[in-house]
């Protein structure tokens, strides 16, 4: 009995040791590097997404000072940068500040149309006063470090239908969203879409883009570095497929980023922590 009682207080350290080290929430940076045939020049892209009106630090100096120390070409914001529950002000100081100093172009994610219609259309406006392009079902040729690239972006689906808020769009289909930004791109130069959702990787490889960058699965929110990669993600559920890091089908690399978000989850990050993900494409 006195030696069971002597190993309680041990084994509550060593649970201590393996729980506290997991609920860190600092920011940290991953990176990836891939090889973009025809490309002329490397590029550096900044993929910031998820999160969802979240604190880091006054003024937002945390996530902004560790955005200029990567010294990005490009800023792809991969939605539900705003947050359907917590008020704007947080991703308003973000999206005001990297507006003025990058080019910046986003794409909506779930919360956005959950937010409601009157909050949607708020969002939307700051977008445009911050000097950030929204991307709905389109391409664009992008020059960036002097290297040009065909950038797609698609809305989230529900843009088409929820039970949650606003839905925008009567007609047409997230679908019919992918094929028209596709169509746009069809130049032969290296194309990215930039998407909220990273389950459907078998859909976009089937229009033959390159590189996809995508969120919304948050990490799968707790993780077991090297036996788990994710336990949860929206619409993908239990132990997802895709819930944070690097895939491939078909020729089409996707990158999946762990997002931002961190007071507004239900439950805390394990071993998980919040990122920004730096792609730096390069020349073959």
């Amino acid at each position: 009995m006195k030696k069971k009682r002597k190993l309680l207080p041990v084994l509550a350290a060593v649970l201590l040791c393996l729980i506290l080290p997991g609920l860190v929430s600092s920011l940290r940076i991953v990176r990836y590097k891939v090889t973009a045939p025809g490309l002329a020049r490397p590029v550096r892209i900044a993929l910031v997404t998820d999160l969802h009106a979240c604190a880091y630090g006054r003024e937002q100096r945390r996530l902004l000072d560790a955005v200029d120390e990567q010294a990005p070409d490009l800023i792809l914001l991969g939605g539900d940068i705003f947050d359907d529950r917590l008020p704007d002000d947080h991703a308003v100081v973000f999206l005001r500040e990297i507006g003025r100093k990058y080019p910046c172009f986003y794409v909506t994610g779930n919360h956005e149309y959950w937010s409601g219609e009157a909050g949607f259309r708020e969002k939307m406006a700051v977008l445009e006063e911050c000097g950030v392009r929204r991307l709905c079902g389109e391409a664009v040729s992008v020059e960036a470090a002097g290297a040009a690239v065909n950038l797609c972006g698609v809305d989230d689906p529900d843009a088409w239908g929820n039970d949650r808020g606003y839905v925008e769009y009567g007609d047409g289909s997230f679908q019919e969203q992918l094929a028209q930004a596709a169509a746009q791109a069809d130049n032969g130069r290296y194309t990215i879409l930039l998407t909220h959702r990273p389950e459907k990787l078998e859909l976009y490889a089937r229009f033959d883009f390159d590189l996809v960058l995508a969120g919304h699965a948050h990490g799968g929110q707790w993780r077991i570095p090297g036996l788990l990669n994710g336990l949860y993600a929206p619409n993908q559920g239990l132990f997802p497929a895709c819930a944070g890091g690097m895939y491939e089908r078909d020729g089409t690399v996707m990158i999946v980023s762990r997002g931002l978000a961190r007071e507004s989850t239900r439950l805390p990050r394990f071993y998980n922590r919040p990122e920004l993900v730096i792609v730096d494409l390069i020349t073959a």
